[in-house]
């Protein structure tokens, strides 16, 4: 079915073909965008029958609402469609200028083995002081919550806000319910991690009968944030010394890049599994994947030879996610 309705649809489908040809076509925020686009010069425009200097230009300006990097990535698919018409001589409408990114400025710590080993043996191994109640709550839930954090690549928050009925031991799911990308999503666990939220939950059980969250404190409510970095930074102190600057959200990004990193060529093709990769992070937008990618020393060059794409179309700024 064809998804455009200008006057020109027909040059945007030949276009959307040429480029997912080339290998070079995001199928998803790209040709979404791509559409808006063409609905806002059907809106706007009517049924005017080619493309205009000022539906381009109109299109590019920048919105109260977005940062440079937004409207980099709204815009770019009909940066890239004017330019495939002018290299045809099918136009003399300019490309507008692309907007000035803004500068990065979240660059997480790049875990090596020796570390993750050494923190995880360090949640082991806490040593509840005195046996007080809320001491020996830490003692197992540490060791679950960072560990859940690093094998999911969940947010902090996600995990903060999981109520018992939102995890299925018995099939190794999380239903994620408050989360900022989808309202609403579900991330499969390694049997693995399913077997030390079983642990867990046994272990907690004893001392929260019929508790409401799953990792839940001594007053019955969810942690806030400063639990989860507080704990954090101390556990990474024993184990590894100063933190630096470090923070939880670092597993995130730990997660994605190292699953992106493993992909091989096989029946599925990268964007299919970008995609699945996307939904099981709750990432509204492919690109908030891809910057976890792309921040790690080397990795850029290896991110444009999967994607066959430049890296700035691909990556063009820092998308605000809550850790």
């Amino acid at each position: 079915m064809n998804t455009f309705c200008s006057g020109f649809a027909d040059d945007l489908e030949k276009f959307v073909q040429y480029r997912r040809a080339s290998g070079s076509w995001n199928e998803y925020a790209s040709h979404q965008n791509l559409v808006y686009f063409d609905h806002y010069c059907v809106d706007n425009y009517g049924g005017a029958p080619t493309l205009t200097q000022e539906m381009i230009d109109s299109w590019c300006v920048k919105r109260d609402t977005e940062t440079s990097g937004s409207c980099y990535t709204r815009t770019l698919p009909a940066r890239q469609f004017v330019e495939y018409l002018s290299c045809r001589e099918r136009t003399t409408v300019k490309s507008p200028d692309a907007p000035q990114l803004d500068k990065r400025k979240y660059i997480p710590h790049a875990f090596s083995d020796e570390e993750l080993s050494g923190f995880f043996n360090a949640c082991d191994n806490i040593i509840p002081y005195k046996n007080r109640p809320a001491s020996v709550l830490r003692k197992i839930q540490c060791p679950a919550f960072f560990r859940l954090l690093y094998s999911s690549g969940i947010r902090t928050t996600e995990a903060r806000y999981l109520r018992r009925t939102d995890v299925d031991l018995i099939h190794g799911v999380l239903n994620i319910q408050k989360s900022k990308g989808y309202d609403q999503h579900y991330v499969a666990l390694h049997e693995t991690m399913t077997e030390v939220l079983k642990s867990y939950d046994t272990a907690a059980n004893k001392l929260q009968p019929d508790r409401t969250w799953f990792f839940q404190s001594l007053k019955g409510s969810f942690y806030g944030r400063d639990w989860v970095n507080d704990n954090f930074k101390k556990i990474w102190a024993s184990a590894n010394g100063d933190p630096k600057g470090m923070i939880p959200y670092d597993l995130r990004h730990h997660y994605a890049i190292e699953n992106i990193s493993s992909w091989e060529d096989d029946s599925f093709t990268f964007s299919e599994k970008l995609h699945y990769l996307s939904k099981s992070m709750g990432h509204r937008w492919i690109q908030s994947t891809l910057y976890y990618y792309s921040i790690v020393p080397r990795l850029a060059d290896k991110l444009q030879e999967k994607t066959e794409a430049g890296f700035n179309e691909i990556v063009p700024e820092v998308w605000d996610e809550e850790g």
